[in-house]
């Protein structure tokens, strides 16, 4: 009996050796493990965005990098906040049809990704969102917002620390870490995740009218994320889901429409 409670000791003390080596290396390497800051920064010339121009707004005594184009007279200027891979220009195709629909549109790289050098964290991330809310603002004209997956969180967050006229939100999370506690359930990630993103506790002071698209076959962010983000928004304007949508095909299922019909909306009351 003694050298099987040894044996018992042993095997328990290895398991424990081991859990404690996971969740430390997941500790100091979390950033890098939790955000994809890669691929090419594509040039404005390179895009039919023929009168957007080159933009460096400064954050954090930095600056972060992007584009912008001024609405034609009665439409908004959407903020576009990234999602967590490759650089903002990446996504320069939706731009494109913002501007052919009359629309102004600001969209960068947060600093730490391709476009925009500097630390990669949340604090950053947030002073950067409202650095370019506060830039865009200086120029009048109504704002609106518009989030994607990483970019729901920052997007909240300015929602809930200043007027615009909209907060739409594609693939977003209830918060960061609930994303972190579905992936790995047996770790303790709400105590050791630095960059929560905590959207669900964002959204009770967001006063905008509030849109959320997300698809049932999201892979990387499940679609009970964006539902249950919605049942917490004070000013519900539309649950969209789409039915066998992953994660980035809400753009191909039709989002420009309906985004377009929710900001016509909200400008309207």
């Amino acid at each position: 009996m003694k050298l099987l409670g040894r044996l018992l000791l042993a095997v328990l003390t290895i398991a424990a050796l081991l859990y404690g080596g996971v969740v430390s290396y997941m500790y100091v390497n979390q950033r890098a493990l939790q955000y994809d800051p890669s691929g090419p920064v594509i040039a404005l010339a390179d895009t039919t965005l023929t009168r957007a121009t080159d933009v460096a707004i400064p954050s954090g005594g930095e600056v972060v990098n992007g584009w912008y184009r001024a609405p034609q007279p009665g439409k908004p200027t959407i903020i576009y906040y990234k999602g967590n891979s490759q650089s903002f220009s990446e996504e320069h195709e939706r731009y494109e049809q913002f501007v052919a629909a009359g629309y102004g549109f600001v969209a960068f790289d947060y600093r730490g990704f391709p476009a925009s050098p500097g630390a990669l964290t949340q604090d950053n991330i947030l002073e950067d969102a409202l650095a370019v809310f506060d830039w865009t603002a200086a120029k009048g004209g109504p704002i609106v917002i518009w989030g994607r997956s990483l970019g729901t969180g920052p997007a909240t967050y300015v929602a809930s620390e200043r007027d615009a006229e909209a907060l739409l939100l594609e693939t977003p999370f209830l918060s960061a870490v609930t994303v972190a506690a579905e992936r790995y359930p047996l770790l303790p990630v709400t105590l050791v995740m630095q960059d929560q993103f905590r959207s669900d506790e964002w959204i009770s002071r967001v006063t905008e009218p509030v849109f959320v698209a997300h698809g049932t076959a999201d892979r990387t962010i499940d679609v009970s994320n964006g539902e249950r983000l919605y049942e917490l928004a004070a000013n519900k304007d539309g649950l969209w889901i789409v039915e066998g949508a992953d994660h980035s095909d809400l753009w191909d299922a039709g989002i420009w429409s309906r985004a377009e019909a929710f900001f016509q909306r909200a400008l309207s009351r």
